[in-house]
């Protein structure tokens, strides 16, 4: 789910299962007694025990919990804190109240009913089988302990508001699927669509920035540390990263000799032009400092804000090297590409100066996936057969 509309949704599930745990007990234990059933009957108004107040002293020390993990952007762990703490207490809650009276335990709520057929809010499986186990495990436990059969009734009936909740997220999950891929589809037709007009201005880049961005996400999921959502977003920023170059003069850009110092501080303007040119792009705009800060130096004598060391957002230091290997590998309008042997000595030798010194060992682990990549990329021989086509008919 998207993290925004998560945190939104976890905000309407505290507040309705708030309320729902509040009203629930003031009607059962206050207004049921006292004005539901006949004034002969001996059931007390209040609850039952003391232990009752556990309930309420967890739901309070929740609150800053779920907003501590809100915060951190851990909003996906708020509903399963929330999930054990309840079912937690409600287990002790029932033990103590029932305790000793055999068969007269009696027990499931609405909350439980919320629980349950709220679970395809969150479209996810995992969240859905921890709940129904969680609370299947909670009745199957009471009913051990307290030696009642009774427990088989709530046990049913979650078995079957469970099986309605299933489908429901299955058909939710195949809606959702079916958009993002539509989504992620017309994005990535767009952002290559871009790409391709800047190649156009630039036929010696061309490939260049799909090569960097395959590069970069296997570097990255060869450390292990973005998730798939994040995947995404990071390659898109890099098939952009290179998108302020739209800006640079045709005689600069493609200049075959040495720039002066007046060209390359106009060629180092492209990470900041390209930034603010897509900083409102939804499923970019997350990574915008991978096309900001990639040619940011460990050492701080990058560009364009001299960051040092892990002042450089991680996933623009593992862009760096990536881009920094495919502009040395391939052919420029001021050179042929280098054999793949000086790239991979190249980035070595900047292990701690311009690049991460940790990510330069994991390079060095992906190095020759990326190599059999380079090989094997498709584009390569098909831009090489137009350069031939285009030598060998200059009139076509």
């Amino acid at each position: 789910m998207i993290p925004h509309e998560e945190k939104r949704t976890v905000k309407w599930y505290l507040l309705i299962a708030y309320t729902l745990i509040i009203g629930y007990d003031v009607f059962y234990n206050y207004i049921r007694p006292k004005y539901l059933v006949p004034k002969n009957s001996n059931i007390d108004v209040g609850f039952p025990g003391d232990i009752w107040y556990l309930t309420y002293a967890v739901l309070l020390i929740l609150l800053p919990t779920a907003y501590y993990l809100s915060k951190v952007n851990k909003q996906d762990w708020i509903k399963y804190v929330f999930v054990i703490s309840y079912l937690s207490v409600s287990f002790l809650v029932d033990f103590e109240a029932f305790f000793g009276q055999g068969d007269d335990y009696a027990s499931g709520n609405v909350v439980e009913v919320f629980l349950i057929l709220s679970l395809p809010l969150f479209l996810n499986t995992k969240y859905f089988w921890s709940v129904t186990l969680g609370v299947t495990l909670k009745y199957i436990a009471i009913g051990v302990v307290l030696q009642s059969a009774y427990v088989i009734v709530p046990i049913v009936l979650m078995a079957v508001l469970s099986v309605m909740s299933f489908f429901l997220l299955v058909r939710f999950q195949g809606y959702v699927r079916a958009l993002s891929t539509s989504y992620d589809n017309q994005l990535e037709g767009i952002v290559k669509g871009v790409i391709a007009t800047l190649e156009l201005k630039d036929p010696y880049t061309r490939g260049h920035s799909e090569r960097v961005a395959k590069y970069a996400l296997m570097l990255a999921n060869e450390i292990g540390k973005i998730s798939k959502e994040e995947q995404k977003s990071f390659y898109y920023a890099c098939l952009l990263h290179d998108i302020g170059k739209v800006n640079i003069p045709d005689h600069i850009l493609m200049k075959p000799g040495k720039l002066t110092n007046e060209e390359f501080e106009i060629i180092k303007s492209h990470p900041v032009v390209g930034a603010e040119a897509v900083m409102n792009v939804e499923g970019i705009k997350n990574c915008i400092y991978v096309i900001r800060s990639h040619h940011e130096r460990w050492d701080g004598k990058g560009y364009p804000d001299q960051l040092k060391g892990e002042e450089i957002p991680f996933l623009a230091r593992v862009s760096a090297i990536a881009d920094a290997f495919d502009a040395m590998t391939s052919s420029r309008s001021y050179r042929d590409a280098m054999p793949f042997e000086e790239a991979y000595k190249r980035i070595i030798d900047g292990q701690g100066s311009q690049f991460d010194p940790v990510l330069v060992e994991n390079f060095k682990n992906i190095y020759p996936a990326w190599i059999e990549f380079h090989k094997n990329y498709p584009w390569t021989e098909k831009w090489n057969y137009l350069g031939r086509w285009n030598n060998e008919y200059p009139q076509a």
